[in-house]
């Protein structure tokens, strides 16, 4: 007679891998039941981890959205670029007492340090001046007046969207040509064609050969310049300028406004920086009236500047996060308190503690992560309001929503932790006699 076969203690059951998935299906099943049961306390105990997530998000979208115009405006003056300009004087006596050391930044200048930098590749003397007459009449701001070589071009990385550049030769013969910045296309001539039309500036008709697309372009003299329009601008050649416009405050300038260096591949910008600064000191006699700016430190020190703001920011907004953890903590807490008779019953029938933690950790957990996708949702027209009411670019990016979703999964289990240990410690008969 063959013996029955011995049903296996629930123990070996237990260990079984489908019987513990099947088990955790069953617990996740049980803590949606209950979170139903009490759908407004639910809600608003996860309100703290949706506003949290949210600001997390809308931090980043903040800093990243910063972040990329900041960079995007050093990396177009040019990573291989020195950029050397003058310091105008805060006062008539303060020029005259300069004039008695240093004939301020000159022709003379830029010949020296083109004869004594090694790697240099291109470079361009620049003067500017602001017209006090145009036609046709902007309905904005007067454009500014940008007299420089053709390697300025280059220099920058100018993108031309329509016509050309100005060539050497226009340059050299003194050709009444300009190149539109797109806001000054705009202002000037409208939303049409522009090249071959002309525009006058002070006495001066000049006629339009290209236009340059959207861009951040110009000097180093405009880091900083929030409220400028730095589209607003027309290029001409630098002889042209020099032979056919006077500007009125020159006599309080130098005889150039700046100089921009591209140097050759591999070439260091720091080290060349200093032998700029060294020659201009010697021609200058120790006169402080030129800035040297170099955008690859600019652009290293933006990053370490931009990382440092992201992470305080953050900072910031974990600290929602942190009240939505308490705020799980206290409603879990509550929750054990209300179902300690269930506590007891569970224990009576077989229930182990390792059953009890994981069933309010479950809880705890669903919580946290509904909140962290309600979050996401709030995170993202969070970052879109920004942009469209205060014209603040921003950029939510998929690290940004796994890093604030993923804190927000970890946050319910560190808050629910303490009151799923808790539960487990009551004792079975001290619950079942709990009124």
């Amino acid at each position: 007679m063959t013996a029955a076969p011995v049903k296996p203690p629930e123990s070996d059951l237990a260990r079984k891998p489908g019987f513990t998935i099947l088990r955790y299906f069953a617990d996740l099943a049980l803590a949606a039941d209950n979170l139903r049961a009490q759908k407004t306390r639910s809600f608003l105990t996860a309100l703290g981890i949706v506003f949290g997530v949210g600001s997390v998000i809308g931090m980043l979208a903040i800093g990243a959205g910063a972040r990329e115009e900041s960079l995007r405006f050093i990396e177009q003056l040019g990573v291989r670029n020195v950029l050397i300009d003058s310091r105008p004087a805060t006062s008539e006596q303060e020029f005259q007492q300069r004039r008695r050391s240093s004939p301020g930044l000159t022709e003379r200048d830029v010949r020296i340090l083109e004869a004594n930098i090694d790697g240099l590749e291109l470079f361009s003397p620049r003067k500017t001046m602001r017209p006090a007459r145009v036609l046709p009449k902007p309905p904005g701001d007067l454009p500014d007046l940008y007299g420089v070589r053709t390697s300025y071009q280059a220099i920058h990385n100018l993108r031309v969207a329509e016509g050309r550049f100005f060539t050497a030769a226009e340059d050299t013969s003194c050709a009444a040509v300009c190149v539109l910045g797109e806001s000054a296309k705009i202002n000037l001539i409208g939303y049409g064609p522009a090249v071959g039309k002309f525009v006058k500036l002070n006495d001066n008709w000049l006629e339009v050969v290209g236009v340059l697309g959207e861009q951040i372009i110009a000097g180093s003299q405009n880091i900083g310049a929030q409220m400028q329009d730095l589209n607003n601008i027309v290029f001409t050649p630098l002889n042209t300028f020099e032979y056919r416009y006077w500007d009125n405050g020159s006599f309080m300038k130098d005889d150039l406004d700046g100089v921009d260096l591209r140097l050759k591949e591999g070439a260091d910008s720091v080290q060349v920086a200093k032998v700029a600064a060294a020659i201009l000191n010697s021609t200058h006699h120790n006169v402080q009236d030129f800035t040297v700016t170099i955008p690859a430190a600019l652009l290293a020190q933006q990053k370490r500047t931009q990382t440092i703001f992201t992470y305080v920011m953050v900072a910031i907004a974990a600290i929602s996060l942190l009240v939505g953890g308490i705020g799980i903590m206290n409603i879990v807490l509550s929750t054990v308190l209300e179902r300690t008779r269930e506590i007891g019953i569970r224990r009576a029938i077989g229930a182990r503690r390792s059953d009890i933690v994981r069933q309010f950790l479950i809880e705890a957990v669903l919580i946290s992560g509904g909140g962290g996708v309600l979050g996401i949702g709030f995170g993202l027209f969070l970052s879109w309001l920004i942009a469209r009411l205060a014209d603040w670019k921003t950029i939510v990016t998929m690290p940004s929503v796994l890093i604030a979703f993923g804190v927000s999964v970890v946050v319910g289990v560190v808050f629910g932790i303490y009151p799923a240990m808790k539960a487990s410690r009551i004792d079975p008969i001290e619950a079942l006699r709990y009124e």
